[in-house]
């Protein structure tokens, strides 16, 4: 829901403030810049998971998995707010990292990265990610899975992350929460990773072939399902365009709330208004859209805090 045009700005007195639902209300009428699409956002969600016959997607981006939105992005996948997750192979690495024991640390924007490369360490914005904790657990859990099996096997990506999110016992894990809630995993760029490279060495010996076509069918089985399809959209990049492109055979998304950093200036996918996907047909020209420039770790916890909060009201 949008305020309406004739409607004058409201102000708002911090201490009338008593819950989530309060704040999204003084967000949506207080003519504030980005608040009025964070407002947005709550009355799109909510008609987005009232709607049965919509299908939702959620996308984002790895770097998200490196932080503690990990759990946020589970505990929406357990609550059955996600039909289908598309993502890149990044996160991958990163959930699973996490769940095998890696740590990951508090850093800084503007370390010496000279000095953290002496020291084994990689830094993702401001977290730190010790070799160790990255890497090699990755890819010794990798060959580990792949040499259990006795024949040589043929599968899609969603398939082998269903089966590994299998084994997994770690409730902040995005691929255990997926194989939980049979939630497919659809990663069009998974070979961009540590996961996907290991995959490699067991292709090279004749033992494992990926069926990258096989998930396309799917999510054109996805897109088909239900009359109408919705998605969240965290950041850009493959996962933005990936849902994105296939909602285009459907006439575009119902539905869509997308939250970036990036700036359309320089024509990039990822800054691009949703707006103007609807000159692909990617989005229709009656979707609900709310376009928030922002901090996904800020604004999603927030918008979902508001959203439970509705859903169950003390």
């Amino acid at each position: 829901m949008s305020p309406n045009e004739s409607e004058p700005v409201k102000d708002y007195k911090l201490k009338s403030l008593r819950n989530f639902s309060d704040l999204f209300g003084f967000y949506l009428h207080s003519g504030g810049f980005q608040s009025v699409e964070v407002g947005k956002a709550l009355g799109i969600l909510q008609h987005m998971y009232n709607d049965k016959n919509c299908t939702k997607f959620l996308s984002f981006t790895a770097n998200l998995v490196a932080t503690g939105l990990r759990g946020v992005i589970a505990e929406m996948i357990l609550n059955g707010l996600v039909d289908v997750v598309i993502t890149t192979g990044g996160t991958i690495d990163h959930d699973l990292a996490r769940s095998l024991g890696g740590k990951y640390y508090h850093g800084a924007f503007y370390l010496d990265d000279s000095k953290l490369r002496k020291s084994n360490i990689h830094r993702l914005g401001n977290v730190l990610v010790p070799l160790e904790s990255y890497g090699p657990i990755v890819e010794k859990f990798v060959r580990d899975f792949l040499s259990r099996k006795q024949e040589s096997w043929t599968a899609s990506p969603s398939e082998v992350l269903n089966e590994i999110g299998s084994l997994i016992n770690d409730e902040n894990s995005i691929l255990r929460a997926c194989y939980l809630k049979n939630v497919p995993i659809i990663s069009p760029g998974i070979v961009d990773s540590a996961f996907g490279t290991t995959l490699l060495f067991s292709y090279q010996k004749g033992k494992f072939k990926l069926d990258v076509m096989k998930d396309e069918k799917l999510m054109s089985d996805k897109i088909f399902e239900k009359k109408r399809s919705g998605a969240i959209i965290l950041g850009g990049g493959i996962s933005k365009h990936h849902t994105l492109w296939w909602n285009q055979y459907k006439e575009g998304l119902d539905y869509v709330i997308a939250i970036t950093t990036a700036y359309e200036f320089d024509g990039s996918l990822s800054g691009a208004r949703i707006s103007e996907a609807i000159s692909w047909n990617k989005v229709k020209p009656e979707a609900e859209v709310s376009n928030i420039y922002g901090d996904a770790t800020v604004i999603l916890p927030l918008l979902l805090a508001a959203f439970y909060e509705a859903q169950n009201p003390t």
